[in-house]
C-alpha cells in the first residue's frame, strides 16, 4: 500500500542498480583486466551483492522514519502482534529486492552478462541473496529502533556498507589490493557472497582463486552460516526491542 500511495520509493530503488550496471560496465570495465574472463561476468555478482545489502538498509530507516512520525505509536494501540510489524517490514523490503534483482538481470544481459550454470545453480544464487538481504533487514531494523533519528541510522549504514562492499572482491579481485585491504576482504563476509554467487551463476574466470582464508574457499557455506546467525540473533532481539518500546 505504500509503494502505491508512494511510487517513488520503489522507482528510485529500481534505477539505483541499472545506474550500477551501467556505470561500472561501461566506465571501469575497459580499464580491470579480469584474466580467464570479461569483466561484465565478473562484476554482476557484485552488483547483485551490493544491491542487495544496500536494499535491506530500508528497513532499518523506514523503522527509524516510523518511530519519529508516531506510526509505531498508533500500532501498539491496535490488537495486533508487535512482531507482526517487524515481519511484514522485513518481507516488504524483501519484495523490493526481489524486484531489484529482476531489474539488474534484465540490465545486466542487455550488456552481456550470461549465466552459464544450470537453471537450479542459478536459483540457488538468487534464494542465496535474497536470504542474506531478508536476514540483514533484522539486523538493520533493530539498529532503526535503536537510534534517536532516521539521519543516523542512514550516515551509520553508509560509514559500514560502503567499506564492506568496495573492500571486497565486487568490483576488482581481492589480489589486487595493498595486504591489509586484501587480508580483510578475503575475510569480508560481501566477499564470500559475492564468490558463492559468482560461483552458482558459473561467472567465475577460468583459473580465478579469490584468496586463502577459509570463508572464500567456502563461500556457500560461509553465507548459509551467516544467514543463521542473523536471523537466530536478530529476530528474537528485534521483536524483543519492539515490545520494549511500548513499555516506555
Amino acid at each position: 500500500m505504500k509503494i502505491i500511495r508512494v511510487p517513488d520509493i520503489l522507482v528510485f530503488t529500481l534505477l539505483q542498480p541499472i545506474m550500477f550496471v551501467l556505470l561500472f560496465t561501461y566506465v571501469f570495465g575497459a580499464a580491470i583486466d579480469i584474466p580467464g574472463g570479461d569483466y561484465t561476468s565478473f562484476l554482476m555478482a557484485g552488483i547483485f551483492a551490493q544491491t542487495v545489502v544496500f536494499g535491506s538498509t530500508y528497513s532499518g530507516s523506514a523503522m527509524a522514519q516510523d518511530l519519529k512520525d508516531g506510526i509505531i505509536d498508533r500500532f501498539r494501540t491496535l490488537p495486533m502482534s508487535g512482531a507482526a510489524v517487524l515481519v511484514g517490514r522485513t518481507n516488504g523490503d524483501l519484495v523490493i529486492n526481489g524486484l531489484s534483482m529482476l531489474v539488474m538481470m534484465g540490465t545486466g544481459f542487455i550488456v552481456g552478462w550470461r549465466v552459464e550454470s544450470s537453471p537450479l545453480e542459478f536459483l540457488a544464487g538468487v534464494a542465496l541473496l535474497l536470504l542474506f538481504a531478508y536476514a540483514f533487514s533484522w539486523l538493520m531494523a533493530f539498529l532503526g529502533m535503536s537510534v534517536r533519528s532516521p539521519e543516523i541510522i542512514n550516515n551509520v549504514s553508509f560509514l559500514v556498507l560502503f567499506p564492506l562492499t568496495f573492500i571486497s572482491n565486487a568490483f576488482v579481485p581481492a589480489e589486487n589490493l595493498p595486504t591489509p585491504l586484501r587480508v580483510f576482504a578475503e575475510w569480508n563476509p560481501v566477499t564470500s557472497l559475492v564468490q558463492a554467487c559468482r560461483d552458482l551463476f558459473g561467472n567465475t574466470p577460468e583459473g580465478f582463486v579469490a584468496g586463502d582464508a577459509w570463508t572464500v574457499q567456502n563461500p556457500i557455506l560461509t553465507v548459509l552460516i551467516g544467514i543463521v546467525l542473523l536471523l537466530v540473533v536478530f529476530v528474537p532481539v528485534s521483536i524483543a526491542k519492539f515490545a520494549s518500546l511500548g513499555k516506555k
